[in-house]
Parts: structure tokens; C-alpha cells; sequence
């Protein structure tokens, strides 16, 4: 199979870890294997967390894992002034215009707390559904109603066809936060059509996010989306088995970079981190890490 673009799209609210290099370095092994091109996307429409040292971060680890970037920002100035998502907000007003014509979408101005009081999972169960809030009433987000979704189709990497259903943690998911921007499942389906990705590496983590993704796109008649091949790679867990953050100093690559570590230093630390380091060790091959 030949793919013709891949992405690596970091959020800009922390310091990078040992997660974020691991599916960095599989996205970058598998456009070898496929002779994809790699798009840098930034997502930073979250102005709240961003900073301008989380950018730079993002070059700074490229540069370090030996990641080129055939497309997108090569600085924070390219950034700001030509690749930023403030740059594609007519794109995503439209796709908004066009779900608020299909009447999927609903306000709602629940409060995270509230939400958490009504679920302990902290998933949304529907209960503004009904209230029937007006679209346009300040502080409220829009939710797409997916009480009726169907199943969704698509391909996992390499060509396994998989049908699911959208998941409870992801039901009713946002499209327009309070703030009245756009919110990330929304900004990610037009990004990736906009720019031509076909083939999406992720996080298990986020597998649920790409189900959301893909009612999404079929509620905007985006049939090319269907198409996209994911890969939901394993992830790379810290002590105690717990998931990265970018608060976890440790596992920070800037934090490993001050300390003197390579990039082999790297390659060996996610192979005990995966439970491979004598395959790694064996055959000295970044390969290794990886199951495709």
C-alpha cells in the first residue's frame, strides 16, 4: 500500500515526553515504509495553554529524533504568521455552518462539575438534549446529537476493515466549545481533508476520538475521511504504569536532552519502556520498537 501523507500534529500546552517521540518516530517509520510525505500540524487554537516555549519544543524534538518535515512550519515565525489553526478559522466556520444545517447539533451549557456529578466517569450523557437551549445563547458549546450514529466504518492499519459504534466516552462529542471557537474533533476532521492525509497515527488513547472523528465527517458529507487509513499504536506507560503527561519531568525529552541523552540513549529507553530491550540490544534497529 502507498500512502502520500502522514501527519505529526502536536498540541503546543507542554513540554513533549517519551510518548509523543515514540508514535513521532512510528509515524516517521512507517512514511519511510510507504514513501509518505510528513506534514507537521501544530494544533494551537487553545490560546489559553499556549506558549511560545511549547513551540519551540516541538522543533527542538523533531530536530533531536531526526524527523524532516516535508511539509508545514520549520519556526515559530511560520508558524504565527502562515501555518497556525487561527489561519483556517473561515475553513472550520464553514463546517460548522454546514452541521448547523443538518439540525445534529444541540446546546448545552453543562459545567465540567456538573457533568462529573451526573457521571462519575465524567462522560456526557445527553441532558441538555432535550432542553432545547438556543444555538446562540452565550456560554453554551454544541454537541452533535449520536443517539441515532450508526456504525462506522474504516481501515486499520495495514488493511484490517473494522466497524464500531461510538463509544460512551465520546458520545454527544463538542464541535464549538463556550467559547465559541471550534473545538478539536472538528478542527482535526477539516485539517486533515484540507491538507490530503490519508494515513493517521495515533494513541489507543484516542481511538474512541477517531469513531467521533468519523460521524463527524459523515455528518459534513466528507466521504474522503471514510478512507483515511489509523494505526492506534500501544502506549507508553510510566512508573507505575501510569499514562505520560506533559507534567511528568522525567520523561520530558527536554529534561532527557538537558541531561546529555542521544538519540540512541532514546531508542533504548522506549525499548524498556515497551518491554523490547533485548530485541532492541540484539539488532541495534528502531524496528524493533514497533509491531507493523
Amino acid at each position: 500500500m502507498k500512502y502520500s501523507l502522514t501527519r505529526i500534529a502536536p498540541t503546543p500546552s507542554g513540554f513533549l515526553h517519551l510518548g509523543n517521540a515514540y508514535s513521532f518516530l512510528l509515524t516517521q517509520a512507517l512514511a519511510k515504509k510507504h514513501g509518505a510525505k510528513i506534514l507537521l500540524r501544530i494544533d494551537d487554537l487553545d490560546r489559553e495553554r499556549y506558549r511560545p516555549e511549547y513551540v519551540q519544543d516541538i522543533f527542538d524534538t523533531l530536530d533531536f529524533l531526526e524527523i524532516p518535515i516535508d511539509l508545514g512550519p520549520k519556526s515559530i515565525h511560520e508558524v504565527e504568521t502562515q501555518w497556525s489553526q487561527v489561519h483556517r478559522m473561515q475553513l472550520y466556520e464553514y463546517a460548522l455552518t454546514k452541521l448547523r444545517s443538518t439540525g445534529k447539533v444541540f446546546s448545552c451549557d453543562c459545567s465540567r462539575n456538573k457533568i462529573q456529578q451526573i457521571d462519575s466517569r465524567g462522560y456526557y450523557l445527553g441532558q441538555c438534549l432535550d432542553r432545547r437551549i438556543q444555538l446562540d445563547k452565550p456560554d453554551t458549546a454544541w454537541r452533535v446529537n449520536t443517539l441515532e450514529a450508526d456504525f462506522t466504518q474504516f481501515t486499520e492499519y495495514p488493511s484490517l476493515q473494522k466497524t464500531d459504534l461510538i463509544p460512551e466516552e465520546t458520545a454527544f462529542y463538542v464541535v464549538r466549545k463556550k467559547d465559541r471557537l471550534p473545538a478539536y474533533h472538528l478542527t482535526s476532521v477539516v485539517d486533515d481533508l484540507h491538507f490530503g492525509v490519508d494515513l493517521i497515527v495515533r494513541g489507543k488513547d484516542l481511538y474512541a476520538s477517531t469513531l467521533a472523528q468519523l460521524d463527524l465527517a459523515r455528518l459534513l458529507g466528507e466521504e474522503r475521511f471514510g478512507k483515511i487509513t489509523f494505526l492506534h499504536h500501544e502506549l507508553i506507560k510510566g512508573p507505575n504504569q501510569s499514562k505520560l503527561s506533559k507534567s511528568a519531568g522525567d520523561t520530558s525529552l527536554q529534561f532527557l536532552r538537558k541531561e546529555g541523552k542521544k538519540l540512541q540513549d532514546i531508542h533504548l529507553l522506549l525499548a524498556k519502556m515497551l518491554g523490547k530491550e533485548q530485541e532492541f540490544l540484539d539488532h541495534q534497529d528502531l524496528n524493533q520498537l514497533f509491531s507493523f
